[in-house]
């Protein structure tokens, strides 16, 4: 299995709107890839700061797609690739960073 995972860095006077990436970029994505072959999963995480600990999100958000076989993804992706990717000014001026990890456990 492998993750396909979205990170978006905490970055100082950034914007990163969660309303519309929760309500429309995700449920938009995941209509586009949830019904592909080898689809397994979606989430999407928010950093957290726990100030009166010191402790600091690297991370404003991530999103977690898996899917059985990278060539499943691909598949998935790539014909919807220019329009969700096309949205992203719509809810970040973060540049997302992609990492494609091979589920070991």
């Amino acid at each position: 299995m492998f993750n396909i995972l979205s990170i978006y860095p905490k970055k100082e006077n950034s914007h990163f709107d969660f309303d519309y990436y929760l309500n429309k970029h995700m449920p938009r994505s995941i209509k586009l890839l949830s019904n592909a072959k080898g689809f397994v999963k979606v989430s999407v995480e928010k950093g957290v700061d726990i100030k009166e600990h010191n402790i600091h999100s690297s991370y404003t958000a991530m999103c977690h797609y898996y899917f059985e076989t990278i060539d499943d993804f691909l598949n998935a992706f790539m014909p919807y690739a220019k329009e969700l990717q096309g949205d992203i000014k719509n809810y970040t001026d973060i540049e997302p960073i992609i990492q494609i990890n091979e589920v070991k456990i």
